[in-house]
């Protein structure tokens, strides 16, 4: 595995006739081919033959669609909706870091998580309700982080609170509760786990 790891990633070209090409095995392949490639752990590179550009993000998204038309709904309406709204927001620069450290956390966490979910089907008391109260908590700490830095509404001109004119006190404060309620979590997902 550690020779994944140190590989250049495979070239994928894409052609105007939307077709794919593997340099490394010099066959093409189709969008689920590479997501099976993906699911694998194959690192690759999605590159426009013409241009030379990377357009790995586009097709990645386009994987993504592709399986959510196909009923593998794995992104709620709630979050699409709140991801929109971060495009073009002052914020849009930290949802990426955000959202890729939230995918690890539970990456890290998955075969633990696996083993529990495959312990407990077919009892007759299956948690949903912890992981729903799980994912509000979740949301609810995303919101929040995101209040510290977005202006309070009703506030001066500059975007403060009126009466609070460059308290940063207030928000090491929300940070600190930020910081304890994230560590909450993560102990919770231990024992849920366990």
């Amino acid at each position: 595995m550690a020779n994944k790891e140190d590989k250049d990633p495979i070239t994928i070209k894409k052609y105007a006739n939307r077709r794919l090409y593997n340099t490394s095995t010099s066959k093409y392949v189709t969008l689920d081919d590479l997501a099976v490639m993906v699911k694998a752990g194959d690192d690759f590179v999605v590159v426009d033959a013409k241009s030379g550009d990377d357009i790995t993000r586009p097709v990645l998204t386009q994987i993504i669609f592709e399986e959510e038309a196909k009923g593998e709904n794995l992104l709620p309406v709630s979050f699409l909706r709140q991801l929109i709204h971060f495009y073009g927001d002052s914020l849009q620069s930290m949802v990426p870091n955000y959202l890729e450290a939230s995918m690890d956390a539970f990456s890290n966490n998955q075969d633990r998580m696996r083993e529990y979910v495959d312990s407990t089907v077919g009892r007759s008391m299956f948690p949903f309700n912890q992981w729903e109260e799980m994912g509000r908590q979740n949301m609810a700490m995303f919101e929040r982080a995101f209040q510290i830095f977005t202006p309070q509404a009703g506030g001066g001109a500059d975007g403060r609170p009126e009466g609070n004119p460059g308290s940063s006190s207030e928000g090491e404060d929300k940070l600190d509760d930020l910081k304890t309620q994230i560590e909450n979590l993560r102990r919770q997902l231990d024992d849920l786990s366990r």
